[in-house]
């Protein structure tokens, strides 16, 4: 199974792209999709979108993983990392795949053990995971791997419960 997962981001949204075969974990690709801070806010979210659409049509994904948003103390900030995460939801469905949810902490937790991990430990441990990504330089990207490899983690006990993400299986 090709997973995409994606870091939403208004300037930076970072994706990963592995192969999941049982618990062998494979890197594809990572990269960022990058919005100019001088256009507009649609127009921000239409570099996300078109960018998202490239990966897409590039890597062909079977389901993708988003990273739900971190809530922050600005709240106008809040609001426009919520509008890029909207768009990272957004693209994968209109491909038609299955896109799961995770919190920041279970991605943590699933990657490097600890939910309150910080940027290093992700991109540390994303390379031991997955040799060929320890070139990546951005953090943006390496969570993105992160939250693909917390979906190859999960998505079996998912698909065990029939759910899309784990607030379906905490009702």
């Amino acid at each position: 199974m090709r997973i995409l997962g994606l870091d939403p981001g208004l300037q930076h949204t970072g994706w990963g792209v592995i192969d999941a075969v049982g618990s062998r974990l494979t890197f594809v690709a990572a990269g960022v999709v990058h919005s100019n801070a001088k256009l507009d806010l649609a127009m921000r979210l239409v570099e996300i979108h078109d960018g998202l659409r490239d990966v897409i049509d590039a890597h062909q994904p079977d389901e993708a993983a988003v990273e739900e948003t971190f809530v922050n103390k600005n709240p106008s900030s809040t609001l426009k990392l919520g509008l890029a995460r909207g768009v990272s939801l957004l693209v994968p469905a209109l491909y038609k795949l299955r896109v799961a949810e995770y919190p920041t902490n279970l991605v943590k937790k699933s990657v490097v053990g600890a939910g309150h991990a910080d940027k290093e430990q992700i991109k540390m441990m994303v390379g031991m995971l997955l040799p060929p990504a320890r070139d990546q330089k951005s953090s943006d990207a390496a969570d993105a791997l992160a939250v693909a490899i917390c979906h190859a983690h999960h998505m079996g006990t998912l698909g065990k419960w029939g759910a899309r993400d784990f607030r379906e299986v905490a009702r």
